[in-house]
Order: structure tokens, then sequence, then C-alpha cells
């Protein structure tokens, strides 16, 4: 059984020439876990030992420019890009099929794998992604729109930015606090971490990854649920709705007191949520 303290990465791949940063814990049914920004595995932390602890075998990493793994001076991390990463990491794994947890860009990443190549996927859950025209919200797409200018603004400013940011990801403002707190905030900051992130995730803040969606959910044939924070600030309840309609045969379920980083406000119950769907769909 796996426990809270254990690191969630555990290994270093190289992913066409690029390091990436990997975790893999458990055993049983494969599920791999995606995760959106301005985020990194950290965000899986509550989730993982009790996934390990259902059976899952987990997998997890941090996305290119993200978190632990490189952050590459000229190297693409775009949604588009990321699905290449992602499709070379199950590969790796020698995962033929899966199921996948996206959460924010994730889900995006996760989607578009699907339109790809839908045979390696058992399952998708998506939780608060941006869809559509969602994205970037207000209080980013200004960042976005001046992105280099942004990373190189004083550190103290960067730094007031990210804390003003990260509050808005949560409903329970509390849990955005301390070492939790400071565990986003590190690789967003610093002398690396401040350019990379408005390089490698502002940057690419762009909804033209996404606006095909209305033209492509309705081809998907594979079991998909939607998670959604109810008090989500960056992407409306309405577009969970719109991507259930979409998506044919799609559930949704929401979460009362809970923001965009739902795995902050509503661990447990999110948790839960994963491990009966898929349970349901092996029961099929």
């Amino acid at each position: 059984m796996m426990t809270i303290h254990e690191p969630l990465l555990n290994g270093h791949i190289l992913i066409n020439g690029y390091r990436i940063a990997t975790g893999i814990h458990g055993a049983g049914t494969p599920l791999v876990l995606v995760h959106g920004t301005p985020a990194h595995s950290v965000i899986w932390r509550e989730l993982v030992p009790v996934f390990v602890g259902a059976g899952f075998q987990v997998h997890l990493y941090d996305l290119l420019g993200f978190g632990a793994s490189e952050r590459p001076v000229r190297g693409d991390t775009s949604v588009a890009a990321q699905v290449t990463v992602l499709a070379a990491l199950l590969d790796h794994w020698q995962l033929p099929k899966a199921h996948l947890f996206g959460h924010d860009i994730g889900g995006a990443i996760s989607l578009r794998l699907a339109f790809e190549h839908a045979t390696r996927l058992l399952s998708l859950t998506i939780a608060d992604i941006p869809s559509y025209d969602s994205w970037p919200s207000p209080t980013w797409k200004h960042m976005r729109d001046d992105y280099a200018q942004c990373a190189l603004m004083p550190a103290s400013a960067h730094r007031s930015a990210m804390l003003r940011q990260l509050g808005m990801a949560v409903f329970h403002k509390d849990r955005m606090q301390g070492e939790t707190l400071q565990r986003y905030l590190e690789p967003l900051c610093g002398v690396v971490g401040q350019p990379s992130f408005y390089q490698h995730q502002v940057a690419h803040y762009d909804a033209s990854y996404t606006r095909d969606f209305a033209e492509k959910l309705p081809q998907l044939d594979l079991p998909v649920q939607i998670l959604w924070g109810m008090e989500d600030e960056w992407q409306a309840v309405a577009y969970a709705r719109r991507l259930q309609r979409d998506i044919r045969g799609a559930t949704l379920h929401l979460y009362e007191e809970a923001g965009h980083f739902l795995m902050e406000d509503a661990p447990l119950p999110v948790a839960a949520q994963v491990i009966d769907f898929v349970n349901d769909i092996g029961r099929i």
C-alpha cells in the first residue's frame, strides 16, 4: 500500500529527446493521470494512494515544460505537442490500453489523444477542462497576450500574480496555503521557473486546440465521465453541460463548494467517483 509520504515522481524517461519526470505506483488496472496548468503532479498527491489501495496501477508524470520535467529552450509544449508526449509515454509504459483521467489542459490533451488513438483508451475522465472557446479566462488572457513581458516582470510582482491565480483555483481558500501553496509555487517561480511558466504554459493558452470539439466530440465511442467544480472561477459549468451534450453517453458529476482545482477541494469524493466509474466499466 502506498503512503502519502512516498514521492509521487520516482523516475525519469527520455521522450523524443526530452526528459519527462514520471511515477508508477501499485499494481492492477492501469490508470494514467494527466495534470493541467498552473499545476504539476502535486495535484494528485491525495488521490494516488486511494487509487493504489483500490487496485490500480497509477501512472503519472509532469507535462513537458512543467514541474520536474525538462524545460526545453526551444521545444514545443503546446497542447498538440503534449499529445505526442502522452502517446509516447503509453508506449514506454507498455500500456496498449489504459483508463485516463485528465484535469484542465490535461483533459484537453486526453481528448485529443482519444480523437487520434481511441483504441488506446478504456475510459476517460475529464475534470474542469478548457473546451471550445472557453479559454483563456479573462484573468489569464492579459498574461497570454503579453507573456514575453510578463516573463521579465519583477519576481515579487510575478509571485503576487501567482498567489492571486492559485487562490482563485480553489473554493476552500485555506487549502491553498502553507506547504501546499509552496509546492505549487516552487516550479512557477525563480530564475528558471518564472520565464519557463510564461514560455511553456501561458504562451499556449490557445483555444485553437479546442475549437473543433463541437465537430469531433460527437464521434467519440468511449466511456466518458465529466467532473466539475460548481464554483470554478475559470471554466464555467455551462461548458461542462455542453461537453455532456456533445459526448454520446457521457455522465456529468458536479461538486458543490469546489473550484477549478477539484482535487484540492474534493479529493476523496473525486477519487471515489473515478474508482466507481472504472469498476462499473469492468463489470459490463
